[in-house]
């Protein structure tokens, strides 16, 4: 007999009013802008480009993704490339599944999902359920109370609570979750968050979300390290006002920008990440400090803990933000300052060099920045 979820016992809401949203699905805040569909009118020129990127992509993907491996051996240097260009929208959730090793994970373990959402229970199920409510509320597929997306949302959090009981569930991952479910379905999504958590390409997660936070922790340490030699004038005057990273940081890392920063940028945020790793979020918050850097420093503490928690929007430009970050080199330096916070907290080397998931997946190019 099939096991009763706890979601079940929930009616299902009242569909929300008909409001005017943007072309990813999110509420606008003018409720006089016209309803704006996929077909929204956009120049011919661009139209063409898109279309001729969508072109070169899928022939880079092959059917289904066949030809990814293949082509990411032959010319590394193209796929980051385009990745750091930006995935097409219509393309991103295959993508990032190809980039991240879950599509080898989902074809081993066949039926695992299931038997996760159907059959067994977790501790944090209320907890899941209060949270829910709370994540992109915003947007139109998570907005219906119990609706399909509230639901999804739910099977995908509670599935990974009792996959990796030590981990559970956290409140931030819902965010992370939520962003892959409007571009995966349920399976699929479950199978990125733990290619991420676990470590099937990059470096494992999991440490954003143990107890303690103990991965934050560690992220927050190299930021503010590299805040202090990139932009020293900064650096200064964080000290001088009392301003540490986990005052405006700890977000960016444990939602990957997802949580608060608008959803274009957030999106090409997520391309780069999945393929090259954690390093972009380091570069991307050293970008938006250096872009507004001369405002920052005149800033005194109250203000500047407001203002790092609210960019203005010149600064949230993917077209000009990100090749400012792709410009900041850190790869060499956060290694030797994991080095160097491993051995100030007296942590035993086998933390600094987790064991990642076995993915057959092919390895991004490593000449990252």
């Amino acid at each position: 007999m099939e096991k009763k979820r706890a979601s079940d016992e929930f009616e299902l809401g009242p569909v929300p009013p008909l409001r005017p949203v943007d072309r990813f699905g999110f509420l606008k805040q003018d409720l006089t802008a016209p309803l704006e569909g996929p077909t929204k009118t956009r120049p011919i020129d661009e139209l063409e480009r898109e279309e001729k990127k969508i072109r070169k992509w899928r022939k880079m993907i092959g059917v289904g993704g066949s030809d990814w491996k293949h082509y990411v051996r032959r010319k590394p240097h193209v796929v980051k490339r385009r990745i750091r260009k930006g995935i097409p929208d219509c393309l991103r959730g295959l993508v990032w599944q190809l980039i991240s090793g879950s599509r080898d994970l989902l074809l081993m373990n066949p039926g695992v999902y299931e038997q996760l959402v159907i059959y067994e229970t977790s501790a944090s199920e209320l907890d899941i359920i209060r949270d829910i409510s709370r994540t992109f509320p915003s947007h139109v597929f998570f907005q219906q109370r119990h609706g399909p997306g509230q639901r999804s949302l739910y099977n995908v959090l509670k599935a990974y609570s009792v996959y990796d009981r030590e981990v559970g569930y956290v409140q931030g991952m819902g965010f992370v979750a939520g962003l892959l479910l409007l571009y995966m379905s349920e399976e699929d999504a479950f199978w990125l968050l733990v290619a991420l958590l676990k470590g099937a390409v990059h470096a494992p997660m999991e440490g954003l979300y143990l107890v303690g936070l103990p991965l934050v922790q560690q992220y927050l340490f190299q930021l503010e390290q590299l805040v202090k030699e990139h932009l020293p004038k900064m650096g200064q005057h964080f000290s001088e006002e009392m301003i540490n990273p986990s005052m405006y940081a700890s977000q960016w890392f444990i939602t990957v920008f997802s949580y608060s920063f608008p959803f274009p940028l957030a999106l090409r945020i997520w391309d780069v990440f999945l393929y090259e790793g954690v390093q972009i979020v380091f570069q991307v918050g050293l970008a938006l400090l250096r872009f507004c850097h001369e405002d920052l420093v005149k800033l005194p503490f109250e203000k500047l803990v407001h203002a790092l928690r609210n960019f203005p929007e010149d600064a949230m430009n993917p077209d000009t933000l990100l090749p400012l970050a792709f410009s900041i080199k850190v790869s060499k330096r956060l290694e030797e300052l994991k080095e160097e916070y491993r051995k100030r907290n007296g942590l035993p080397e086998s933390v600094l060099h987790n064991k990642q998931l076995h993915s057959s997946n092919s390895e991004p190019c490593s000449a990252s920045s």
